[in-house]
């Protein structure tokens, strides 16, 4: 079983990091929200995390730092970036909530390994291109998608080696 692998950006200090804590201070003052110490942990320890964390993996970076940061405390916070539109929550039939910082450049989809939980965010488009001609061709209009492909990665095959399906 290979371990969980992604990308291990810290999108805190993107370009578009400071339009996401735009929005967020927004939204907060908008519900009548405080900015407490442990809220503001959470959010930047997740806007620091790798993408794809669950609650359960952002609840154990948060206690290294404050040991006194509850589970109730992550979720709640977690929910709240998602209502606002700071963090997407994904479902990847691992049974777990997962949540990723909301992109605002790009889209991407995800490839799901369903042996090692291994997932690989990628664009192509070519696919985009295609999902619009579809909904034109149907008459919709697509205002958002998700696009999940689920199988078995390289390194979960049996017989086969990284390096041999590798381009």
């Amino acid at each position: 079983m290979c371990p969980r692998q992604h990308s291990l950006v810290d999108l805190s200090k993107s370009p578009g990091a400071e339009h996401l804590r735009d929005v967020l201070d927004a939204y907060m003052v908008e519900h009548g929200m405080r900015a407490t110490e442990q809220r503001r942990l959470i959010i930047d320890t997740f806007m620091a995390a790798e993408p794809h964390v669950s609650i359960d993996e952002l609840l154990g970076q948060v206690r290294q730092k404050d040991a006194r940061i509850g589970y109730a405390t992550v979720y709640r916070t977690l929910k709240m970036l998602a209502e606002c539109g700071i963090a997407h929550e994904r479902h990847f039939d691992d049974g777990f909530a997962r949540y990723e910082l909301a992109s605002t450049e790009s889209h991407h989809d995800h490839l799901i390994c369903t042996a090692c939980g291994r997932i690989v965010e990628f664009e192509e488009p070519q696919i985009e291109d295609l999902q619009l001609a579809v909904a034109d061709r149907y008459g919709f209009v697509v205002t958002h998608h998700r696009h999940e492909l689920y199988g078995l990665c390289a390194d979960c095959r049996p017989g086969e080696t990284k390096a041999s399906t590798d381009p």
